[in-house]
């Protein structure tokens, strides 16, 4: 390796310090002259690159950042890096932090307010600035944040700081406009995590605008925003006796469709489902998904628009004049609605459940055609004995429900493992 020539060393120990010296100039002057160069005049720009070629200076953005405690790095915290739904959203905060002359870091909070705060405190000194994307900090938290950095939101609000998020409410008229159009009279949301401002802000929209529509709503959660999240809701869902299925985002709906095409009930023939956010793969999941969209992308661009500008207003954030942007939302329809049955406003719920755990019998019946009572162990005494027809109240039961929604199944041993005799409780 040849060792570096004089010059070279030389030209390695010229400072920003001492180009602004023999300029006669400001650091923070000489850094812009020499990194950003629209921000001063023509003449002081000629003056501050004519001084540094002649030393040898030689720009170095990090090390420009120390001297100037300026750094060219912004950091966008998203509450799930792996949702589709952020794709859009980083990929526009990218471009237009890069087009602003800043490296965009990208830091996954696992929808954990103690993942963001510890990322907020190991990266504060080392970024100009935050967006917070979902973010689960309190309000108090946030404000305090932004003493120190400048922080915008997305799909968050808190007084005195700068937001972009999507139109829920219009959203939420939508959805129902929808599903009344159908003939839906009831849905269920199925909620997202309890700290997230936007499940409560999809909540009240629904319930706003069905109660105006006279659509009964039920909201049961909070589940995982995830697919895995989405069997636990689908069967509290279906449990619950509506037509219609509302999830807090795509990736829980599709969690959701995946259980009911497990269960062998039909959608929509039997339940719609509806998500929020148009990820990539809602269009050809089975079926392709009804959901909310937003420009998630310009929301990106946006972000870093406002952060940028938030960076001189530090220490002199003013509560009214802090902007919050609203972006519009549309619902596309595709085929996981559709019309509801002419009796399933009435029984929806149990016939629903009945259908379910039908299918569930007849795939235990399948499994267990060559030994029918190995799921219990072994031969049942009174196998012989002549099978009651599925549905027919047990004799030791009232034949009448004491409450139309409280009712359950069980299983006849003399019947055979399924055989499921109603009962009511």
């Amino acid at each position: 390796m040849n060792s570096p020539t004089e010059p070279e060393v030389a030209a390695a120990k010229v400072t920003l310090q001492d180009v602004a010296d023999e300029a006669g100039v400001a650091v923070s002057t000489a850094s812009r002259a020499l990194s950003n160069p629209d921000r001063v005049s023509a003449a002081t720009r000629h003056h501050v690159q004519s001084v540094a070629m002649r030393l040898g200076y030689r720009h170095n953005r990090m090390a420009t950042a120390l001297e100037t405690d300026r750094t060219p790095m912004l950091a966008l915290l998203v509450a799930d890096v792996t949702n589709p739904h952020n794709f859009g959203l980083i990929r526009g905060a990218e471009a237009q932090a890069r087009a602003a002359g800043y490296t965009l870091i990208i830091g996954n909070t696992q929808e954990s307010s103690e993942f963001e705060r510890a990322h907020a405190e190991r990266l504060g000194s080392a970024v100009a600035g935050f967006v917070l994307a979902s973010s689960r900090l309190p309000d108090e938290e946030l404000l305090e944040l932004a003493e120190q950095r400048p922080v915008v939101l997305y799909n968050r609000q808190a007084a005195g700081l700068p937001s972009v998020v999507s139109d829920s409410a219009d959203a939420g008229r939508q959805i129902i406009d929808h599903l009344a159009a159908l003939g839906h009279r009831s849905l269920t949301y199925l909620g997202g995590p309890a700290n997230a401002w936007v499940d409560g802000e999809r909540s009240r929209a629904l319930s706003e605008f069905a109660e105006r529509a006279g659509i009964r709503v039920i909201r049961r959660g909070p589940f995982a925003p995830t697919l895995e999240g989405g069997s636990a809701a689908a069967d509290i869902g279906v449990a619950s006796g509506t037509t219609a299925l509302v999830a807090f985002n795509d990736l829980l709906a599709i969690g959701v469709l995946q259980r009911l095409q497990h269960l062998g009930i039909d959608v929509p023939g039997e339940v719609s489902v509806v998500g929020f956010d148009d990820i990539f793969g809602s269009d050809f999941c089975h079926p392709p998904l009804s959901t909310v969209t937003a420009p998630v992308e310009q929301a990106g661009r946006t972000l870093i628009d406002l952060l940028l500008g938030a960076r001189d207003l530090l220490g002199a954030r003013d509560v009214r004049s802090a902007p919050r942007i609203v972006l519009p939302t549309v619902l596309r329809v595709r085929d996981s609605t559709g019309p509801v049955a002419a009796s399933a406003n009435s029984d929806s719920a149990r016939s629903l459940t009945d259908r379910a755990v039908r299918r569930w019998c007849r795939g235990r019946t399948r499994s267990a055609r060559a030994d029918p009572w190995a799921v219990d162990g072994g031969a049942h005494p009174s196998r012989s004995r002549p099978r009651p027809p599925l549905g027919t109240a047990s004799p030791s039961t009232p034949t009448q429900p004491q409450n139309d929604w409280d009712h359950g199944w069980r299983g006849s041993a003399d019947a055979g493992p399924c055989t499921m005799h109603r009962i009511w409780v």
